[in-house]
């Protein structure tokens, strides 16, 4: 079985801030060390849950700069925005500071034609040598990618090699693994559904919950990917609470990642406005569920 290429298991990683909201790139290099000794295969950073759209260019830069250089595991860089000329230079940065691979997430808001995602694809590929990973997450950006689009996005740029699927159609991502060019990967992008994509041909997640379940994630993935099915539905039910959790209506991701984090001692803060600073009982839920899985530090006695 082959090993997949940005590893099984990718945290996508919540971006720390002090207490004043700046970034706090020291805090940032400690949780990535903490992800990568805990389960994490690789990272994301600045992507959706790393609050990429509210961070400048240059805190982009610095994150991205200084945890490529503190960890030695595969680091995707969240480079896509929906102004392609921005995510063209985000792409040249990123690839500047030394990432192993950019993820791009559909251009949000503006809603563009299935060939407009196509020309924007192929641009942002034609920045970087890196491999490229598509995003596709039609419920935040109001555009689903067509499998027809990724099927030629993927035969016709040769560093597309992937797609974080987070379209919620498992039948849609089977028949795109079977039609797809040899190395070509799709990760599961919505941590309730990695079990069934892999069931159909994902390689691995980009997960949320694997900030605080980032070993029993490799462990169901593992166990699905060697047909031990029983281990991993096993595993699966225990991850539920933790996946109702990671995003509500009220406390949408990365708010409950945030705090799951604080209880485990990761000084990541809060998030900036628009998501704002949670209450502390989301704290306490957060204590309650890592509890429950057997993750929340024991208080010392």
């Amino acid at each position: 079985m082959r090993q997949a290429r940005f590893g099984a298991v990718v945290t996508a990683m919540v971006t720390p801030f002090a207490p004043d909201g700046a970034l706090d790139v020291d805090a940032a290099v400690a949780l990535a060390r903490w992800l990568a000794g805990h389960g994490s295969d690789g990272l994301v950073l600045a992507g959706t849950t790393g609050e990429g759209p509210v961070l400048s260019d240059e805190e982009t830069r610095q994150l991205w700069q200084a945890v490529t250089e503190a960890v030695t595991v595969p680091v995707l860089a969240g480079t896509g925005t929906n102004d392609t000329r921005h995510s063209v230079e985000l792409t040249r940065m990123a690839t500047e500071c030394g990432v192993d691979g950019v993820l791009v997430v559909t251009p949000y808001y503006s809603r563009p034609s299935q060939d407009g995602l196509f020309d924007h694809f192929s641009a942002v590929a034609a920045a970087t040598p890196l491999p490229v990973v598509l995003y596709d997450i039609p419920v935040r950006t109001g555009r689903r990618i067509e499998p027809t689009t990724m099927l030629r996005l993927a035969d016709a740029v040769p560093n597309i090699v992937g797609v974080k699927d987070a379209a919620g159609d498992p039948a849609a991502a089977a028949r795109l693994v079977a039609r797809a060019p040899q190395g070509f990967e799709l990760y599961s992008g919505d941590d309730a559904l990695t079990l069934p994509l892999v069931a159909v041909g994902a390689v691995g997640v980009v997960s949320v919950c694997a900030h605080w379940a980032g070993r029993e994630m490799g462990e169901m993935v593992a166990a699905a990917l060697k047909g031990d099915i029983e281990t991993a539905r096993a595993v699966n039910a225990r991850l539920i609470e933790s996946y109702d959790f990671e995003s509500t209506p009220m406390f949408p991701n990365p708010m409950p990642a945030k705090a799951a984090c604080r209880v485990l001692g990761l000084g990541v803060g809060q998030c900036r406005l628009p998501m704002g600073e949670a209450p502390p009982e989301l704290d306490g839920e957060a204590r309650r569920v890592l509890t429950r899985l057997g993750e929340a530090p024991q208080p010392v006695s």
